[in-house]
């Protein structure tokens, strides 16, 4: 194997790859990256066996063939080298040297023939406008289970109709779901698979590096999923098991309701929550016709209160929630006033970005004993 590249084409591939590469791993062999020369092209495979990437950039083939080059000390070397091409050369012992200007690097690498071996892309289930996808992802995967003992939430559940899109994750204590209407052609049926949560990191990196306009094409087989965008591949294990049946938390009597604007309600928690228990992150939110009252006190650091006048109809009620949840939604929701919606105090409380009623944005948080 010889080749030579631009410094400019190689980095950007290689830093897409660091997200699989496994650090600290059992198998020596995932800590290296499969690099291939094949025609006018340098393609790039790393893999944790749960998940893969396989990329691909321009070079100037003079030998096809193929090595393994330790992933991470190769990106902090080209990140050093200058902005010269960089010639590559398999020598004996797996060894790979690197030359760049008058500068000469020599890595250890390992046979190719360690390396595992990825499953082939299947024909193309559905086309999704690569934007629409980064949507759902980044309104919903703050709220995947933390605790890989509940594996089934380790992941949001992606569902792909004819007419709509939706992500559901939940950890138990709270839910994010998004509905977004948008038609996919050549679905023979609904499709319903649950995403493990560092494809969904790496999905959103890669359309962060894709054209706005851009379609990742979805497929699957019975073990895994994919997703190709362009010249780009992304492939994962499913998880298995049974997403929990979301729709039977979701509110349907929550009669109490206060809008608040997005960026008044997130500056408030941030403040108050300063001096809540830093176990529980809880928060008090009391709704009177007065308007709404936000509290939190705690033996080690004080109480803080803070008020807004606010148009509400109703009972008086006050519940109680954990202020990063409510923080990770904010963060993740559309500028502009937010509904919340309560029924009482022991149930679930319900938000909406009202400013973004055409994806179909809520979120569900469980209420704390204050």
């Amino acid at each position: 194997m010889e080749f030579s590249v631009k410094k400019y084409d190689l980095l950007e591939e290689l830093e897409l790859t660091q997200g699989v590469i496994e650090r600290k791993t059992t198998i020596p062999i995932l800590s290296n990256l499969l690099c291939e020369a094949k025609g006018n092209r340098l393609f790039l495979t790393a893999t944790d066996l749960e998940l893969s990437i396989r990329t691909s950039c321009e070079a100037k083939v003079k030998k096809e063939g193929a090595g393994t080059i330790p992933a991470k000390k190769l990106l902090d070397l080209v990140r050093l080298l200058p902005e010269e091409e960089i010639r590559f050369k398999l020598l004996d012992n797996h060894w790979v040297q690197i030359v760049c200007d008058r500068k000469t690097y020599k890595m250890v690498g390992m046979s190719k023939d360690n390396f595992p071996t990825l499953p082939p892309f299947p024909h193309t289930q559905v086309k999704i406008p690569g934007k629409l996808l980064s949507e759902l992802i980044s309104k919903t995967i703050f709220a995947i289970a933390q605790e890989e003992s509940r594996y089934t939430l380790n992941g949001a559940l992606l569902v792909l109709n004819t007419a709509t899109l939706t992500m559901v994750a939940t950890d138990g204590h709270r839910l994010s779901i998004v509905e977004v209407p948008h038609k996919l052609t050549g679905l023979p049926g609904d499709v319903r698979v649950l995403v493990p949560k560092k494809a969904m990191s790496e999905v959103l990196r890669m359309c962060g590096k894709s054209s706005d306009d851009a379609d990742v094409e979805f497929a699957q087989d019975d073990s895994h999923l994919f997703f190709q965008f362009g010249g780009r591949l992304l492939s994962s294990r499913k998880l298995t098991g049974t997403f929990p049946p979301y729709e039977a938390v979701l509110p349907r009597d929550a009669n109490k309701t206060v809008v608040l604007e997005r960026g008044e309600l997130q500056d408030a928690l941030r403040r108050v929550s300063q001096l809540a228990d830093q176990r529980s992150h809880a928060v008090k939110f009391m709704l009177s016709k007065e308007g709404v009252e936000i509290s939190a006190s705690s033996p080690e650091y004080g109480e803080a209160k803070e008020a807004f006048e606010k148009d509400f109809k109703g009972d008086p009620i006050a519940i109680g929630f954990n202020a990063q949840y409510l923080l990770d939604f904010l963060a993740a929701a559309a500028d502009g006033p937010i509904s919340v919606e309560l029924k009482d105090d022991q149930s679930a409380g319900q938000m909406r970005p009202l400013a973004d009623e055409a994806s179909r944005y809520r979120y569900v948080v469980m209420p704390m004993r204050i």
